[in-house]
């Protein structure tokens, strides 16, 4: 704005002085050509009266020298004019002096027009001082052409002044050198008569800069205004763009995004369709090699989103790694599901900033005849989770299973609060075994909630939802209350050894001082840390900076750490060692079909040979055969958890089956 308030300003007295300047000399030359004509007719009369009473050699050269200088007085006024202020000469062909200020050619114009009226000075010459009967020709000669002059001459009352003075001056002179009453008074009414048009050239002058004045300030205040009314509709036009496109790649942000689905509702009925897209990995991108690499990635990812969508395609960046696609299907010769497969092969190509396969993309899709945008958004969202919950590099269409499941979120997030203040929700436990599957090693708290409607609750969606209500926080709270109640009736049945690890959100790490709630609550019930495990994702331990100290001080109190879900991120050796981690869980995708996969073999072999170097216990998790517990008691795993060893129960029925494990170790013992 300070550019526009520069540009509104009136010019300095220096530059108006120029354009005042400017306008006298355009005048003076404009009237000064249609005097010359006239001057020279004149000149002509007085030569040819001079040549009739004798003396025509003296007036043809005073005609020869007038001419010579009106030719170049014409000559002054056709040169082009010279620039404006702060404008360049038209042309580098002209003479130098035609680059010259306005003021220098009003001095040119100034100094001509004085040799003109010195010439004329001469006149008394071809009349004997005016003694002669032709005098009163001449007198009256001299007379008209000063006050033409002076009429002419009315914007630089220099040109004027300076030819009326010499002749004027020597009719005076000479009329009070011939002497007698009646020519001195004729002198005296010539005198009296210069005076006169010397103030009228002046007069005239002044009144005339005034009226350029202030018509400059008026022609340059509205250019100014004019100039600013641009600028202002530029400006307007960049922040309207701004206001719609996302600064970093280009593509419309959320409000563009909107307003193109909007829009393109408006046009007419048709059918739409809308794309969610998610990148896979994106944060260990930003984590591992820099916001910058990852900024130029995000620039890289919308330039293939356009490459590949050529058309009437609204593309939008809405979040950090999140894209979104709107479109017309009569737009697409591909149906969506072929285009989102494009999309994918498209951004899995490898980035030149890092290694190939650490990026990907996930696409949830919805199509729809009412482009209802908060509606698409949603359905599209939730087809966005189904595909990253199947791995990277998927998509999925909303379809009525997504539609129900919806539903059920919505009635979940709705309850969940009242669920929390009348203690619906459970907490199940559920045993990790060592490696021959029958020595009970620890519990792992797992949430539970049998909604009135819907039935059991999905945990991974209860999660999502309470995360979504703003509900996490207390959540963890609750969890936390019966993880502590269970670990007293662990020590109450004498079995300090057996700890029971819960699970906390990356959210609520990065958002709760986890370790002041833990050590402080363990302090107050008098529970012993090592009972105690956390287990943080993957996602989690990546984020070094906002976790490290939390964890540091938890593991110093004793209270042990396990990432869970490791293998499904990009986890580095050095996040494993800096907190502390006791433990990892290789994730059930990887377990599960151990026995088919010979990829997922070699991936669950690797993890455990890195425990084993770094002195990290492994658990495999999603034991669901006695094949998949055999595979892996051969390659040396020695914690293993999943339905096939036992299932996730409640206090009560843990506490049965604990009881029921240890009465034959009791019997044995009293036998002995």
């Amino acid at each position: 704005m300070a550019g526009l308030e520069r540009k509104t300003q009136l010019p300095d007295t220096v530059a108006l002085e120029a354009l005042v300047s400017r306008d006298q000399l355009t005048t003076i030359r404009r009237s000064t050509l249609i005097a010359l004509p006239v001057n020279s007719m004149l000149g002509v009369t007085i030569t040819l009266v001079a040549s009739r009473y004798g003396h025509g050699a003296m007036g043809m050269t005073w005609f020869a020298a007038t001419s010579v200088i009106n030719i170049l007085r014409i000559i002054l006024c056709l040169i082009p004019l010279p620039p404006l202020p702060g404008e360049n000469s038209a042309s580098e062909n002209f003479a130098a002096f035609a680059r010259w200020p306005a003021e220098k050619h009003l001095y040119l114009l100034w100094t001509t027009t004085l040799v003109s009226g010195l010439l004329w000075s001469f006149i008394p010459a071809l009349c004997d001082g005016y003694t002669t009967p032709q005098a009163i020709f001449y007198l009256t000669v001299v007379c008209g052409t000063t006050a033409g002059a002076v009429t002419s001459g009315t914007p630089y009352a220099r040109v004027p002044i300076s030819f009326i003075t010499p002749p004027l001056l020597s009719v005076i002179g000479c009329l009070l050198y011939a002497g007698g009453f009646d020519l001195n008074c004729l002198a005296a009414t010539v005198l009296l008569y210069l005076g006169m048009l010397i103030s009228v050239s002046r007069q005239s002058e002044t009144g005339f800069r005034a009226a350029s004045r202030l018509k400059n300030e008026a022609t340059t205040m509205a250019q100014c205004l004019k100039e600013a009314h641009a600028h202002s509709v530029v400006i307007a036009e960049q922040m309207t763009h701004r206001a719609s496109h996302d600064e970093l790649t280009g593509l419309f942000n959320r409000s563009g995004f909107i307003q193109q689905v909007e829009k393109c509702a408006a046009a007419g009925p048709s059918v739409f369709c809308l794309m969610l897209l998610d990148l896979d990995g994106f944060k260990s991108v930003n984590d591992v090699f820099g916001h910058t690499i990852g900024d130029r990635v995000l620039v890289e990812v919308a330039r293939r989103l356009r490459e590949v969508l050529v058309g009437e395609f609204a593309i939008a960046r809405i979040g950090g790694d999140e894209f979104t696609i709107f479109y017309e299907l009569r737009v697409s010769d591909d149906p969506p599901h072929l285009l989102a497969t494009r999309l994918i092969t498209a951004i899995e190509v490898p980035y030149p900033a890092f290694d190939a396969g650490r990026l990907g993309v996930s696409i949830g899709i919805y199509q729809s005849k009412d482009a209802n945008i908060a509606e698409m958004l949603t359905c599209a969202d939730e087809a966005l989770y189904v595909a990253k919950s199947a791995g990277r590099n998927r998509y999925h269409l909303f379809d009525e299973n997504l539609r129900d499941r919806l539903a059920m979120r919505c009635d979940v997030e709705r309850d969940l609060q009242r669920a929390l203040l009348d203690n619906a929700l459970e907490v199940w436990y559920q045993p990790v075994f060592g490696g021959d599957g029958k020595k009970l090693v620890n519990f792992e708290a797992l949430l539970r909630w049998n909604h009135p409607r819907h039935g059991w609750i999905p945990p991974a969606d209860l999660v999502a939802t309470a995360a979504t209500a703003g509900h996490s926080e207390q959540l963890m709270h609750f969890i936390f209350a019966e993880v502590c109640a269970m670990i007293q009736t662990l020590r109450g049945l004498d079995m300090e050894h057996v700890w029971v690890a819960m699970n906390v959100s990356p959210r609520e790490v990065s958002r709760i001082a986890i370790d002041e709630l833990v050590l402080e609550r363990l302090s107050d019930l008098n529970l012993p840390s090592h009972m105690l495990e956390i287990e943080i994702t993957e996602e989690t331990a990546m984020d070094i900076r906002s976790v490290q100290e939390k964890m540091d001080r938890l593991a110093q109190a004793g209270v042990r750490i396990a990432v869970d879900d490791f293998g499904t991120g990009y986890s580095s050796l050095a996040s494993l060692r800096k907190l502390s981690v006791n433990r990892i869980k290789i994730d059930r995708c990887f377990v599960t079909n151990i026995a088919e996969s010979a990829s997922d073999k070699i991936l669950v072999q690797t993890i455990l040979k890195l425990g084993q170097s770094l002195g990290i216990e492994v658990v495999a998790e999603g034991v669901e055969t006695a094949e998949a517990l055999h595979l892996l008691q051969k390659l040396g795993c020695e914690l293993v958890q999943g339905y096939h060893l036992g299932y996730p129960a409640p206090k009560h029925e843990i506490i049965n089956w604990i009881q029921k494990l240890e009465s034959p170790k009791s019997c044995a013992s009293a036998t002995e």
